[in-house]
């Protein structure tokens, strides 16, 4: 039986920002709204017209590997976990609840299912087997449904299949995905979204043997760490000035060396990262830059592409300056692409598969 024409209220709530969006039943942009210094407050939501609400949830822990329609049990089940995404889940869940008050259907999904196709030799942490299952301690990986598009939309501008692609979430937030035949293989997060790279706010991998001694020896409590790695770590921590890397990349200019350190960190682990996505993709096809950052720093682009020369990635110059869909030397093997970021579209996809 075909759904009737159904315009969906896209909700993507980050920490401190939140984008609306109503897409017709052919992906219209109908409407959008984008608040960059978000309250938390739901009241935008009640400016837009639709006929569901389609929400990201940045969590789904083990149960969540589609999107689903919320109920109840479902609901309680997002604010359970709230621990393992405190920066993103109470903002999303406080938007669902307002969201079902009003009567249409409200349907989640989640940026941790894309990456449940990630084997179990990428998945699993060297911890107790007690441990892992009592608390279900593996790699999730996030940023799924941006990640999900990329997937999608490479081939789209390559007119062509891309088995073996790397894609590069670069926002506030930061991550990769390794893609092969349109499945997730590996990512940079983790079992949170504290993993990986150096992002604006966030550490990004750490040596686990410091936290413990800032706990046992330096005498930090856990709240006060966690707190530090989340709000006062990544380019933030790392330059005094600035998460914005742009900000970063204007001291550096001007002479700042912190500034030019923390840009060299960040360039020297996503390039790092890069590379470890290659292999486990056993080469590589095509790159993908996606995300505020990604889509937007040129210098970026070029920086992290000069240390990866070695692996085969070349760009052109010009087309990387002028941001076109595609900006790899003419003739490279390996492709380099940029691409509008649109989880929007792959959260509609989902839910009218569902609603179907």
């Amino acid at each position: 039986m075909a759904l009737e024409p159904m315009n969906l209220l896209i909700v993507n709530a980050g920490s401190s920002s939140l984008k609306l969006r109503v897409l017709s039943d052919d992906d219209e942009v109908l409407d959008e709204q984008n608040v960059s210094d978000w309250d938390g407050s739901p009241a935008a939501l009640d400016k837009l017209d639709a006929d569901a609400v389609v929400h990201r949830v940045v969590h789904g822990g083990e149960r969540f590997d589609r999107a689903v329609l919320v109920d109840d049990e479902v609901e309680a089940a997002i604010e359970e976990l709230v621990s393992l995404a405190p920066l993103h889940q109470p903002q999303a869940l406080e938007l669902i609840r307002h969201t079902r008050s009003g009567g249409l259907p409200v349907i989640a999904c989640f940026d941790t299912a894309f990456h449940r196709s990630i084997p179990d030799s990428a998945a699993t942490y060297a911890l107790p087997g007690r441990w892992r299952d009592r608390f279900g301690l593996r790699k999730y990986g996030f940023h799924g449904l941006s990640h999900a598009y990329v997937a999608r939309r490479v081939p789209e501008l390559l007119d062509r299949e891309v088995p073996r692609l790397v894609s590069a979430h670069l926002g506030a937030g930061a991550s990769l995905c390794a893609i092969a035949e349109g499945r997730s293989v590996d990512t940079t997060m983790g079992f949170t979204p504290l993993d990986g790279l150096v992002m604006a706010t966030r550490s990004g991998s750490v040596d686990p043997g410091l936290l413990l001694w800032l706990q046992t020896s330096g005498g930090l409590g856990a709240d006060e760490i966690g707190d530090a790695l989340e709000h006062e770590s990544g380019l933030l921590g790392l330059s005094g000035k600035s998460g914005d890397l742009r900000g970063v990349l204007a001291g550096f200019e001007a002479g700042d060396d912190a500034c030019r350190l923390a840009y060299e960190v960040y360039v020297h682990r996503l390039a790092g990262e890069i590379a470890r996505m290659a292999a486990a993709l056993n080469g590589l096809d095509a790159l993908a830059f996606t995300g505020g950052v990604g889509e937007h720093s040129a210098s970026l682009r070029a920086a992290v592409t000069r240390q990866l020369a070695w692996l085969g990635i070349l760009i052109d110059a010009e087309a990387n300056e002028s941001a076109t869909p595609v900006i790899n030397a003419p003739g490279n093997d390996i492709a380099v692409s940029i691409v509008e970021s649109r989880e929007d579209l792959t959260m509609a996809a989902q839910a009218r598969a569902l609603l179907e």
